[in-house]
């Protein structure tokens, strides 16, 4: 059996020395080696933009191949890959387990989400009621599993499916061109959703399905992906200013934070781990950086260069069972942080004159 393809994070030193190699901008505000987090990374055998993994155990881990049209699986100990075609117009855009072991995944070219078993081979296709959702984009389960919400990008709506009878509920956003994208469901069951074709948040009621729109105060904001706390505050990476953004429904307000590449930081994937700790992909630089930031102190904490540079990092997925967070890379891999060894250390801070 050959050897799987790995890739290991490297020293922020290695780091500029491989960039100027490459005559690229090396990415600002590089962390100390005691701020940096281990990333390991698994080189996909197929082509098609792997993104997106989901880890259903620990040592399965789901992803989609977005452009050629395929559901893949890595097995970390032994670097296996396992792969199902769905044809190329389906490109999949995202993908979740359930407890059973089935794939959930957006068709987001053909208006479907789709079932898969993987012990059966069998998939099934969920269509959307109204042709105007054509593309289904993010996918999160609420609490007991019982319903998938997800997001439909350019069809401006949220959508939510009931698994017990394939049901599709569909809720317009009012805002024309808000681009529903990044979706997850707060502690009180709540459905927030990031619009990132707006300056806007919106929530969703689950009882009566109602949108609830919320404006940051600067009008070019595009809130991207976002994660809700334990204490319902909901955190989003701002894709086009280079921050990280709160809303805090409790008091109605709004604050951000500078990102380290700032205004050429482009935050996309984020997740959040068990000690509140916020992780953004901050994929303007190349490579692209893995930026944790402390979200009770207020201050970034880490910041992790992707050794395949990554391209771009568009979705992340933190494993409270195994301390891991899970991500896909234009570069053509699959990548684990291990973000338990981080200390408690002081905050990280660029060097003088950075």
């Amino acid at each position: 059996m050959t050897a799987p393809n790995l890739r290991f994070a490297i020293s922020p030193v290695d780091a500029l020395a491989f960039a100027a190699a490459l005559c690229v901008v090396p990415p600002a505000g590089l962390a100390a080696p005691g701020d940096a987090v281990e990333i390991r990374e698994w080189e996909v055998p197929y082509e098609g933009r792997p993104r997106d993994p989901f880890a259903a155990g620990a040592d399965e881990v789901w992803f989609v191949g977005q452009v050629n049209g395929y559901l893949g699986r890595l097995t970390p100990s032994t670097g296996a890959f396992f792969r199902r075609d769905l044809g190329e117009e389906a490109c999949p855009h995202n993908l979740i387990v359930d407890d059973d072991g089935i794939v959930w995944f957006a068709g987001n070219r053909n208006a479907y989400i789709g079932r898969y078993d993987p012990k059966t081979d069998a998939i099934e296709r969920i269509e959307m009621p109204d042709p105007k959702a054509k593309d289904p984009h993010t996918l999160v389960f609420d609490a007991d599993r019982s319903h998938i919400w997800f997001t439909v990008q350019h069809g401006n709506s949220v959508g939510r499916l009931r698994l017990a009878d394939r049901r599709v509920d569909l809720m317009p956003v009012s805002t024309r061109g808000a681009r529903p994208y990044g979706i997850n469901v707060g502690p009180d069951g709540t459905p927030w959703v990031a619009l990132c074709g707006t300056n806007k948040l919106a929530s969703v009621d689950s009882e009566t399905l109602e949108v609830t729109e919320y404006a940051a105060p600067d009008a070019e904001a595009r809130p991207r992906r976002l994660e809700v706390a334990d204490d319902g505050r909901v955190w989003y990476s701002d894709y086009t200013r280079g921050k990280v953004g709160r809303y805090d429904p409790k008091t109605k307000a709004f604050a951000e934070w500078d990102l380290p590449a700032g205004e050429n930081s482009l935050p996309y994937g984020t997740t959040l781990d068990s000690k509140g700790r916020l992780w953004i992909a901050e994929t303007g630089p190349q490579p692209n950086q893995v930026v944790g930031f402390d979200t009770e102190r207020e201050e970034i904490v880490s910041v992790t260069p992707v050794p395949s540079g990554g391209g771009t990092v568009r979705h992340m997925m933190y494993d409270p069972e195994t301390n891991v967070i899970w991500f896909g890379a234009d570069s053509g891999t699959i990548g684990r942080a291990k973000v338990s060894k981080l200390g408690a250390s002081d905050a990280w801070a660029p060097k003088a004159g950075e």
